[in-house]
């Protein structure tokens, strides 16, 4: 397993509990820790951290007494995306890009004051020193999944503001499940959870604006028994804003509820 470097250690970037099931949960996005000296380089906007995944954790602060191994990033997306390829590929071609080490914000408004933003060589050693380690983590988890249960299903968990008109059009529904158009996963496992999207009472969407992003699409390998599935949350299903402390506590049970009942779903498969 890749160590992290440059002083900073795999608990700076993560944290991990492991389970007893082969259920992976992984939350890329709800950190917001910045390193050292960065923020005085970035616009007062971006220090404001818009596009968190604001308080998906809590969301999903069940998961772990249901037996899931949850790993959790610490990190700002802002610093680099875990769940973009380290080479810059575009998921979405047809979509303004959100970047590996993202120099705009959703809105499409600067990250960095001009003059600010990262080189190459920095790009390369927030790869090595963030990027990677959550990677090599999630890799080994997968593979222990494998090797005790004979399979995994790692859950990528998400949420965006239901509407960012540079990134979509209109008006996002409440969950959107993503499963790279069917192939990151078994169909009997987006079958059973889309039966309980049915039963959920929310808007929904399987395979729409969002297939998976970097996570889904390559460690899901239904071939190899490992399946993936993303879900998008929009903010308005369990918040009355776009800041962490819009986040309502009686929306959020209703939705627990139902993400109960999704990840009961893919439990049961050990």
């Amino acid at each position: 397993m890749t160590r992290a470097t440059n002083g900073v250690t795999p608990a700076d970037l993560y944290s991990c509990e492991r389970g007893s099931s082969a259920l992976i949960l992984s939350i890329p996005h709800s950190g917001v820790r910045l390193p050292a000296g960065l923020a005085r380089r970035m616009t007062s906007k971006a220090r404001r951290l818009p596009d968190t995944d604001w308080r998906v954790d809590e969301l999903y602060d069940f998961a772990a007494e249901m037996g899931a191994t949850v790993l959790k990033a610490h990190y700002s997306r802002y610093v680099v995306d875990l769940n973009r390829p380290p080479g810059g590929d575009t998921l979405y071609p047809d979509r303004p890009v959100t970047g590996f080490c993202p120099l705009e914000l959703f809105d499409g408004t600067p990250v960095y004051r001009e003059g600010c933003e990262p080189d190459r060589e920095e790009i390369e050693r927030r790869r090595l020193t963030c990027w990677q380690p959550y990677h090599d983590r999630l890799e080994a988890e997968l593979a222990y999944s494998s090797e005790r249960h004979g399979h995994a299903v790692l859950y990528d968990c998400h949420s965006i503001a239901p509407a960012v008109p540079r990134l979509f059009d209109g008006h996002l529904p409440a969950l959107n499940l993503g499963t790279n158009h069917g192939s990151s996963c078994a169909s009997a496992m987006q079958d059973a959870v889309t039966e309980r999207l049915d039963d959920c009472g929310y808007t929904y969407a399987v395979n729409g604006r969002f297939v998976g992003g970097y996570i889904t699409r390559h460690y899901g390998q239904p071939e190899r028994a490992r399946h993936a599935l993303q879900m998008e949350i929009a903010y308005d299903a369990y918040m009355d804003g776009a800041t962490p402390d819009t986040y309502s506590l009686h929306k959020a049970v209703r939705l627990k509820a139902c993400l109960q009942r999704i990840l009961k779903a893919l439990v049961p498969l050990d």
